[in-house]
């Protein structure tokens, strides 16, 4: 009996012991209940950035991937076969127009020049000596002496003189030439690239790699495209071509190593034919490049601007897209309300050129607009 009741008892202990322990987890769980309703209420009155928004002129730039060349480009070939026997530059040489680049075997057309004007002086003397005959025959001919058949012979005999006095001047001319174009010469000034030949190579005017390269780089074309949509913007706002290509502002260039280079550019070519691959229309900015500082081959970014005036300027943190339409989140009455805009096809990758959507004295949420719904009060 004195068991049981010590069973009972330890049972009823134990049974109040659940409880004091379910009671006191449901006063943590209330606690925290309404320390989050706290911090919620807490969050609801945070304040956010707005934005009231201007009309006002802005200046928008925009980058354009860009492949450098130079203005002239020149592979240097040569027009005879032949040995190099010399090499008068050094790769990656500044070169003059008309300095001279190598040299090619010179003796087997030397000899072919010298060949080239006996044939000529043996050509004059058979024409003096068929002048003679012509004018002993027509002589002969006056007297009776002769037919017209030996006056018609001498007279023949003239002209094939005459001939091939024509053919060996024209072949000496041809022998010198080919003994010219031994001597290889730069035909603009700019920079020598690598030369793939040493001295004793073979070389002739069908070798697949040429002698060298030489780029006058005293300027550098950026060629760089837009979109054909971009294009009938600048023909529009320009009326054509050649006003844009008038009026069209200078341009930077953004190098390699992201510095800016120290020399401003020009637009100076727009193709006329829209690539079919691509839909892009290639344009063309021209440096100048005192320093050589930059090379034909290589790369840069154009930075064009664009002037607009009278235009509503908006971050792009202060939209947030939906179903390919951007939204910005107005405050009217103290709530946000989310609106539709449409922006200007070209930006800066900061900013929107707000082109319907919004009026000046409009205030919208300045960032994080994609975290937001419509009703948040704005405190």
């Amino acid at each position: 009996m004195i068991f049981r009741l010590l069973t009972t008892v330890r049972l009823t202990m134990r049974r109040k012991g659940y409880q004091a322990i379910l009671w006191f987890t449901l006063l943590g769980l209330l606690t925290a209940a309404c320390t989050d309703k706290k911090e919620e209420r807490k969050g609801g009155e945070a304040e956010y950035k707005t934005l009231k928004v201007t009309q006002g002129n802005h200046l928008l730039h925009s980058d354009y991937t860009a492949r450098l060349t130079g203005q002239q480009i020149v592979e240097i070939r040569p027009q005879v076969s032949g040995n190099i026997t010399s090499i008068r530059i050094r790769e990656g040489d500044r070169v003059t127009k008309g300095q001279t680049l190598f040299v090619i075997d010179q003796v087997p057309y030397e000899a072919a020049l010298r060949v080239a004007t006996a044939k000529v002086e043996s050509a004059q003397a058979k024409l003096e000596t068929a002048r003679l005959n012509y004018q002993s025959e027509k002589q002969l001919k006056e007297q009776g002496v002769v037919s017209d058949f030996n006056l018609s012979t001498a007279t023949n005999a003239l002209h094939e003189a005459e001939a091939a006095l024509t053919l060996a001047k024209a072949e000496e001319v041809a022998a010198r030439n080919n003994l010219s174009y031994t001597v290889v010469k730069s035909p603009v000034s700019g920079a020598a690239s690598m030369i793939p030949y040493h001295v004793g190579a073979l070389v002739g005017s069908n070798i697949v790699e040429p002698l060298v390269t030489v780029a006058d780089d005293s300027h550098i074309y950026a060629y760089f495209s837009i979109t054909e949509n971009q294009s009938l913007d600048l023909i529009g706002h320009y009326g054509s071509i050649d006003e844009f290509l008038r009026k069209a502002p200078e341009v930077e260039l953004r190098m390699s190593n992201r510095q800016m280079f120290s020399q401003k550019g020009r637009i100076d070519a727009v193709s006329g034919t829209v690539d079919s691959q691509t839909g892009a229309v290639s344009v063309r900015a021209v440096f100048p490049n005192p320093q050589h500082l930059l090379h034909n081959g290589g790369s840069a970014t154009v930075v064009f601007p664009t002037e607009m005036r009278d235009v509503i300027i908006i971050p792009q943190e202060a939209t947030y897209e939906l179903q390919n339409r951007l939204f910005v989140y107005r405050v009217i009455d103290g709530k946000t309300k989310a609106t539709p805009i449409e922006v200007h096809p070209t930006n800066n990758g900061q900013e929107y050129i707000v082109s319907n959507g919004l009026s000046a004295g409009d205030v919208i949420i300045a960032e994080g607009a994609g975290l937001l719904r419509d009703g948040v009060e704005v405190k």
